[in-house]
């Protein structure tokens, strides 16, 4: 892993704390007393690590990913949101489905639904920007929506629970679940995932043709196509699905996981603060996992600071919000800085 966008992560980050601490200080409350609830909810105990943070991670990682694949390649996938809830609601339907024919298989299918879905979604967006045109920025923001109330939907029509009561599906049987990695925690096997698809994904930036090729498209497509080697609109139609499998994978991981139900709010935005996640992580594979890990902390800790120091969850998201304008001013700095010579050799 680049030693520099590990530095610039722990700075933006130490940044990020000061922050807090002024917005704490200015805000009335005892940040001395706010930071421990923070640190005790998200890595106080093995509970707290284990079943909170990594737990929450999890989505994060992939859905950080999906965003991460698609910048690399030129893409502006703000869609992993509904990509992910697409993903959850295929894993759910398959694993409830399912289970009673597949018996253990109904896992790794409820999974490959998940991936398979999460692409169909991002595939709509790239036959659009492929056929019409049409800027992804918008046709995947768009796609959030539909994603939103078409979960919303299926939680009061085809899959909603025998009782009808509640909005959401029945629970998953036994074999659609996915195992527990660590006894006496709610860590799951997506985890685990989680890490080996940021590995895979280095590898495959880092060491092989397809990947060599996703990266000159992104960096510049007018040099790449004029290689003569390169099919920049195939290579960019294919990070996009990948993205989208990342991204259904997320979702399909948190059902068969943790909620093992559908819900209509099955995410609380973490197709958003996986665009966080990846530039924290400067796009980086690798760095991706950390990330995900540090925001998975923030929004553990959140929980515990709003209970036992009063300070409301969202002063994270305003955290998280100021990780974001950090970045994009080291940037910005970081463009700026070659400026100089040239500006001296002009003169």
């Amino acid at each position: 892993m680049p030693l520099r966008p590990l530095a610039v992560g722990a700075a933006t980050l130490l940044l990020a704390a000061g922050g807090l601490v002024l917005l704490l200080a200015a805000t009335g409350h005892d940040a001395a007393g706010a930071l421990s609830a923070l640190w005790a909810g998200a890595a106080g105990s093995r509970y707290a690590l284990l079943s909170a943070t990594l737990v929450r991670a999890t989505p994060l990682i992939l859905a950080g990913l999906a965003v991460a694949i698609a910048f690399r390649a030129g893409i502006l996938n703000v869609g992993a949101e509904g990509q992910l809830l697409a993903g959850g609601a295929a894993a759910t339907a398959v694993g409830l489905a399912g289970a009673p024919i597949l018996g253990i298989l109904a896992a790794p299918a409820a999974l490959i639904a998940g991936v398979a879905a999460g692409a169909a979604w991002a595939g709509i967006a790239a036959l659009l920007r492929r056929r019409f045109g049409v800027l992804e920025v918008i046709s995947t923001i768009m796609l959030n929506f539909v994603a939103l109330h078409a979960a919303g939907w299926l939680v009061r029509g085809p899959l909603q629970e025998p009782q009808r009561i509640y909005p959401q599906s029945p629970s998953l049987p036994d074999a659609a679940r996915l195992p527990i990695l660590v006894p006496e925690s709610r860590l799951h096997v997506g985890f685990a995932l989680a890490v080996l698809a940021g590995v895979a994904l280095w590898a495959l930036l880092r060491f092989t043709a397809a990947g060599f090729r996703l990266r000159a498209a992104g960096l510049n497509p007018a040099a790449a196509a004029s290689a003569g080697l390169i099919a920049v609109p195939a290579v960019t139609t294919g990070a996009f699905l990948l993205s989208g499998a990342l991204a259904g994978l997320a979702g399909a991981v948190e059902v068969t996981g943790v909620t093992y139900a559908l819900y209509e709010n099955l995410s609380p935005g973490y197709g958003y603060t996986a665009i966080a996640v990846a530039l924290l992580a400067r796009l980086h594979p690798l760095s991706v996992v950390v990330a995900g890990i540090g925001f998975g902390a923030l929004e553990a800790g959140a929980g515990a600071m709003q209970r036992d120091a009063g300070v409301p969850a969202v002063v994270v998201t305003v955290v998280e919000a100021l990780l974001i304008l950090l970045v994009l001013a080291a940037d910005r700095l970081r463009d700026v800085r070659p400026a100089a010579p040239a500006r001296e050799r002009a003169a």
